[in-house]
This record gives structure tokens, sequence and C-alpha cells, in this order.
């Protein structure tokens, strides 16, 4: 008896070894997007750690750039009282000499008139002898006039007394304005030398900042200058990592969507293989 042996339908044959090369390709395309879905995931984890990193370098930045600027305002304030404290100084010092030279003029002519005064009263006095001697050998002088010699020696006593009054408080003015010119002086140069190491300049006229001494000004003011670099450096390296994260975000979503359209594509083709 003769065996037919079936054979299956070529052409069936060649559509199910497609269907299975498709799938087979699907799935590799699948592993492939995974892992590159999973390469951008990791690469955005690492940039969004980097960029949380950098804008807190940012805000360090900013609020070391904020103190900077509030130190150098604050020393500005500091010397431009120094220059004023030094101006003011050297007024007061010009008007306490003036005064002190005044009050010395006052002295010296308050005691030519001590010296006239005293010499007054000898004057008077010594009349007043000899009117009284006179009195006693001629009767007819008259007594009110030894009277009025008499009240004149006693006014011109009262006003030596009254002018060295005068004089004593003279020279205690002239003791307060010593001591004050002195101290004034000494306030000036305090003022100044403040100044001085404030700026590390002599001249309160001089308006420059000099950058290449060591003073505090020079410091505040390097400070705040290396301020300004160090926030705009923070800020482009901010910028550049935000720059980085979107396009790694991108690059991800991209993937993601690649990756559920390889997946759709590979479920649909199970299914017709499972159908067919």
């Amino acid at each position: 008896m003769e065996l037919k042996v079936l054979n299956s339908d070529p052409k069936r044959y060649g559509i199910t070894e497609k269907k299975k090369s498709d799938i087979d390709l699907l799935t590799a395309q699948v592993i492939d997007a995974e892992a590159v879905v999973q390469q951008q995931t990791t690469v955005v984890s690492a940039i969004t750690q980097k960029s949380i990193k950098y804008q807190g370098y940012l805000l360090d930045a900013e609020n070391y750039r904020t103190q900077s600027l509030s130190n150098k305002n604050l020393i500005d304030q500091v010397i431009q009282n120094a220059i004023d404290l030094s101006g003011n100084s050297e007024i007061a010092f010009t008007k306490m000499t003036d005064a002190n030279q005044n009050t010395e003029q006052v002295a010296i002519e308050v005691t030519v008139l001590i010296n006239k005064l005293i010499y007054s009263v000898e004057i008077i006095n010594k009349l007043s002898n000899l009117v009284i001697r006179k009195k006693s050998l001629n009767p007819l002088i008259s007594d009110d006039l030894i009277t009025k010699i008499n009240a004149a020696g006693t006014d011109a006593n009262n006003a030596v007394a009254l002018t060295l009054i005068a004089l004593k408080s003279i020279f205690a003015a002239q003791t307060s304005c010593l001591e004050s010119e002195a101290a004034t002086a000494l306030e000036q140069k305090q003022a100044l030398n403040l100044y001085t190491t404030l700026t590390g300049q002599k001249n309160p006229n001089e308006t420059t900042v000099v950058l290449e001494n060591n003073s505090i000004q020079s410091l505040l003011y390097k400070a705040n200058s290396d301020a300004k670099i160090a926030y705009l450096e923070s800020n482009k390296a901010n910028d550049e990592t935000i720059r980085q994260l979107n396009v790694a975000t991108t690059n991800l979503n991209k993937a993601q969507v690649k990756l559920k359209s390889l997946q759709a594509a590979l479920a649909a083709a199970n299914a017709a293989a499972l159908a067919s």
C-alpha cells in the first residue's frame, strides 16, 4: 500500500516564519529600547542630583554676594563717618584755637587793667593820706572831700577784687579751652588714623579706592568683586545644568515613547501570531 506524505502549505509556512522573524526583531528592539530608557533614566537622575547641588551653590553665591555688598556699603558708611568726624574735629579745633587766642588776649588786657587799677588805688591812698595830713594843718579842708577820696579808694579796691575774680574766671576758661583744644586735636588725629586704617590712605580727600593694599576697605571691595564673579559663574553653571537636564529629560521622553511604541507593536505581533 502506497503511503502519501502530506506536506504543509509552503505559502503558509513562509508567513509563519515571517511573523516569527518580525516578533524576534521587535523583541530585540524592545530590549534595546528598554536599555536606552534605563540609560537615559540614569542620566536624568544624575543630572537632577547635579542640578540640585548647583542650585545650592547658586543660593550660597547669592547670599555671599548680598552679604559682601552689605559689607561694602557698611565700610563706605564707616569711612564717611571717619571723614566727617575728622572734618568736624578740624573745624572745632580751629574754633578752639581761635577761642584760646581770644581768651589769652582778654587775659592780657584784664591784667593790664588790674595793674592800672592797682596803680590807681596807690595814688588814691597817697592822695587820701596827703589830704588827711593837710586837714590836720588846715581845718578849712572839706570833710566831704576826704569822704569822697576814701570812697574812691574803696571803689578802686573793689574794682581790683572784681577784676581779679574776672581774671580767675578767664584763666579757668583758658584752661578749659586748652583741654578742649587738646581733646579735639586728639579726636581729629584718631579720626585720621581710623581713616588710614580703613582705607590705607592718609588724605581723606582721596576718593579712589586702592585695591592693591591690605586695608579693610580694599579687602571688602575685593570680596564684593569676587562675590559678583562667583555668582555669575554659579549662575552660568546652574543654567548649563538646567539645559543639560532639559536635554536629558527630552531624550528620556523620546526613549520612553519609542519603547511604548515597540512594546505595543510586539504585543500586536504576538496577538496576530496566536490568532493565525
